[in-house]
């Protein structure tokens, strides 16, 4: 009776090693060694920057795993070497297949990123040489048979381990940048007016608060507090229809919605006093709460019946973006060289003050990958009012007017948030009725 064939004395079969006898075996080996040695260097140098200076738990986390990855591909290039040359150690080419596919997944991952974010050509294009070489590199040495053991136990921590690192890649640079926005919020109160000894002027107090109830905290890009006062006369004898619609009309053009009265007449506001509120480029904390007081002072003669009071804020979340100290940079009536849309409005009435201060971004590989940026605060003031606004774009950009989809990403990219509250008013007929 025949006898069956007894089973190797090896739990696994040696794998076949490639050798160095022919010249495609060498100029593979270098190419292997050179793409995980650049990875692993590149990969290091945003890992560290993100694990150490990145501004969320999430960015830092990422930089975490860049760092692991880098020590992956390593120990790869070291394992490629023993796997061509030394052959001390049975799973050197596991080892060299589990650093090559790292640095394909990660480099595949980085240049989708580049290309959707980046704007600097050289790092797209050295993502993907890297990842074309990293895939050259998987193949080479899948295609030395290397041994396995345990392969159904190594093919799921590697589809775990890539899916853990693509979902956080997807956290990270996917939704984390368009996740609800957090909004402080300011509230205008106002005080019993006083009256001057003489009775010749009355001021009213008028206490900001901002408070900040998100998880984020928010740079202070600038503030403006304005007083408007408005001449409000009441008809004799009720006003007609086609007066209520030429009222209306108004709302087209005007930010200040006057109601429709049947016996008021209400005049366009003009500006009574305008001033910040906050220090340019200070912040507020993750529940944290800013309180103020402003005085606005009337003559007792005052011609307006009503006031009313605006408080407004350009704010920037810290964790989209890090900002350095707002300089000014010109006035609207100055010499100074500025963009021709604010000339523009200069010529409307509208006089403005301009800051600027360079923007860095809040990880490593859009620090290096993006052009730099810098925002430009206008605070803005004439008779019909005043306001704050800013704006994010790179130099020399300035003048160009963005579309409302181009706002909408660099709002959401670095977390730009405007605050506007008011009007709130009040009747003056108390206070004068006391001369």
């Amino acid at each position: 009776m025949r006898t069956p064939p007894k089973p190797h004395s090896h739990p696994h079969p040696e794998a076949r090693r490639p050798s160095l006898s022919t010249w495609w075996s060498r100029a593979a080996l270098s190419v292997i060694v050179l793409v995980l040695l650049m990875t692993t260097l590149l990969l290091a140098r945003f890992g560290l920057e993100d694990f150490v200076h990145d501004l969320t738990f999430a960015g830092r986390l990422t930089g975490a795993v860049l760092l692991a990855v880098s020590f992956t591909t390593l120990v790869g290039a070291a394992a490629v070497l023993d796997h061509w040359i030394r052959q001390s150690f049975p799973y050197s080419g596991l080892v060299a297949l589990i650093g090559t596919f790292a640095a394909l997944l990660t480099n595949a991952m980085l240049l989708a990123q580049t290309v959707k974010d980046g704007e600097s050509a050289v790092y797209p294009a050295l993502f993907g040489v890297l990842t074309a070489g990293s895939a050259y590199a998987a193949f080479v040495v899948w295609r030395t048979s290397v041994v396995i053991p345990a392969p159904k136990r190594v093919a799921a921590a590697v589809i775990v381990s890539s899916v853990i690192a693509a979902a956080n890649f997807g956290y990270q640079n996917l939704f984390q940048p368009y996740q609800r926005q957090t909004q402080p919020l300011i509230t205008v109160s106002m005080g019993k007016p006083v009256l001057s000894k003489d009775r010749k002027a009355f001021a009213v107090p008028v206490d900001i608060t901002l408070q900040n109830h998100g998880e984020v905290g928010f740079y202070v890009l600038g503030t403006e507090f304005h007083a408007m006062g408005k001449q409000v006369p009441l008809s004799p004898k009720d006003r007609l229809r086609r007066q209520w619609r030429a009222d209306a009309e108004q709302w087209r053009n005007s930010s200040e919605w006057n109601p429709l009265s049947r016996r008021e007449m209400h005049q366009p506001g003009e500006l009574v006093e305008a001033k910040p509120w906050m220090p340019y480029g200070s912040w507020v904390e993750s529940n944290d709460t800013y309180a103020t007081r402003m005085v606005v002072q009337l003559p007792m003669n005052t011609p307006y019946d009503q006031v009313a009071f605006y408080a407004t804020a350009s704010l920037a979340r810290k964790d989209r973006l890090v900002l350095q100290p707002l300089d000014f940079v010109a006035y609207s009536w100055g010499r100074e060289k500025i963009p021709g849309w604010v000339k523009a409005q200069q010529r409307g009435g509208l006089d403005s003050l301009l800051y600027r201060a360079r923007v860095h971004e809040n990880n490593a590989l859009d620090e290096h990958t993006r052009d730099p940026r810098f925002i430009t605060v206008y605070w803005q003031f004439g008779t019909h009012g005043a306001n704050v606004s800013s704006s994010i774009t790179r130099k020399g950009e300035e003048n160009r007017i963005p579309n409302p989809a181009e706002n909408r990403e660099v709002a959401s990219r670095y977390g730009l948030v405007d605050l506007i509250t008011g009007p709130v008013e009040r009747t003056l007929w108390d206070v004068k009725s006391q001369r």
